[in-house]
């Protein structure tokens, strides 16, 4: 097959190694421009353009794919097939057309659930029990497009954001290269998703990220687990924003107010919510680096009856 590949972020990179890999190598590779980064804004490529720059694969990178001279730019590659991993622009249908066997996007989510551009951190959010990835062939919609293949995970109690995006980064690609002559082939059959049990992944704000203490302790950990790495749950103490790594929920009731601190110690810090306390395991002071509770505490001392807001 002539493959043509597109990604850009870090989950992607696992798919473009497997291709190569598996013998697959992709005749090209479509990311998103550069974009500025750091403290000096100079601008930065993708994981994905860095990868296939090392692996010496061609690099296209168009600011937009609904121009005539970038549907000629790929219609001339003649691919067979274009594999989509988060790759962060809209194919219209005029590309979509382009491949001979169309196009198919690797999903970190068990589609029809958690269409859309956080489907990670969004089913830590809903305390799902498992999560996974689903081979798509892919359609003018939102993630709507029939399924090829799907596979299953746990969601481990303890699992952040950062775990699941890099066990679904290579679940996907395995997957992908598993079924790769199944679709060269034709032999599997695409199966319709259900719209009515869909939902949506809304991309992460920042503004997500203070904890409210009259939520109930159990939300607030998966609110931690969720955000880490980015944006991060954070809090205040005395007008100041500590940023939250690590939490559990722990249960019984308590009498204290919500954001009052209970018990502060080796094993954590003990923050009351409507329903439970939340035990903060990992934290982080502004210009400081992320601690754990006994070595935070340190440098920074806490009391039962000191507030978080």
């Amino acid at each position: 097959m002539n493959i043509v590949f597109a990604g850009t972020p870090d989950f992607a990179v696992p798919t473009l190694d497997r291709l190569i890999d598996a013998g697959r190598r992709p005749v090209a590779v479509y990311t998103q421009p550069d974009r500025p980064a750091g403290r000096g804004r100079r601008p930065r490529p993708s994981p994905v353009k860095q990868r296939a720059e090392q692996a010496g694969i061609p690099v296209l990178q168009p600011a937009s794919l609904r121009t005539p001279d970038a549907q000629a730019e790929l219609a001339a590659l003649a691919p067979d097939l274009l594999v989509v991993v988060a790759y962060g622009l809209i194919l219209p249908q005029a590309v979509l057309d382009i491949p001979r066997l169309g196009c198919v996007n690797v999903h970190a989510s068990l589609l029809p659930r958690w269409r859309g551009a956080a489907p990670i951190q969004r089913a830590l959010l809903a305390g799902d029990a498992t999560t996974g990835v689903t081979i798509m062939q892919m359609e003018a919609g939102l993630d709507t497009g029939p399924m090829l293949a799907r596979r299953e995970i746990p969601i481990g109690a303890q699992d952040t954001a950062g775990d699941l995006h890099d066990r679904l980064a290579v679940l996907g690609a395995e997957l992908l290269v598993e079924v790769l002559p199944d679709i060269a082939a034709g032999r599997l059959t695409p199966v319709p998703q259900d719209d009515a049990a869909a939902t949506y992944a809304d991309k992460l704000s920042k503004d997500e990220a203070p904890l409210d203490w009259q939520r109930p302790a159990a939300a607030l950990a998966r609110q931690v687990r969720a955000f880490n790495p980015w944006p991060v749950a954070e809090t205040r103490l005395a007008g100041r924003i500590l940023r939250i790594w690590q939490a559990a929920a722990l249960p019984g009731p308590t009498a204290a107010a919500p954001g009052e601190i209970v018990a502060a110690g080796r094993d954590g810090i003990d923050v009351a919510t409507a329903e439970g306390v939340l035990r903060l395991i990992r934290l982080q002071a502004p210009g400081g680096r992320p601690l754990p509770a006994a070595d935070f505490l340190n440098g920074h001392p806490l009391r039962p009856g000191d507030r978080l807001e």
